[in-house]
C-alpha cells in the first residue's frame, strides 16, 4: 500500500485511478497524516450489500404496526 500528499493526488488523480483499478490501495495524506484511502471496488463488497439486505428483509419480518395495516398508513398520507 502506497503514500501520496493530497496536493500530488489532486495533480495525479487519473493515474491513481488507474493504479487502483489494478488492484493497489493508496493511502491520502494532508501534512502527513493519513486521510483518505483509495481501494478497488470489489465483488466482496456487492456481497455484503447483499447480506445486509437480506438481514434486513428478515428483520422486519418480525416487526408489526400494531392493529394498523400498511394500506391504512398509505391512505392516512394521502388525505
Amino acid at each position: 500500500m502506497s503514500s501520496i500528499g493530497a496536493f500530488e493526488a489532486k495533480t495525479h488523480f487519473s493515474a491513481l485511478l488507474e493504479r487502483v483499478a489494478q488492484g493497489e490501495e493508496i493511502i491520502i495524506t494532508r501534512h502527513g497524516s493519513p486521510v483518505a484511502k483509495l481501494v478497488p471496488v470489489s465483488k466482496a463488497s456487492k456481497k455484503r450489500i447483499g447480506d445486509a439486505v437480506a438481514r434486513l428483509k428478515e428483520f422486519s419480518k418480525s416487526q408489526t404496526l400494531g392493529s394498523v395495516s400498511l394500506r391504512e398508513l398509505r391512505e392516512e398520507g394521502r388525505r
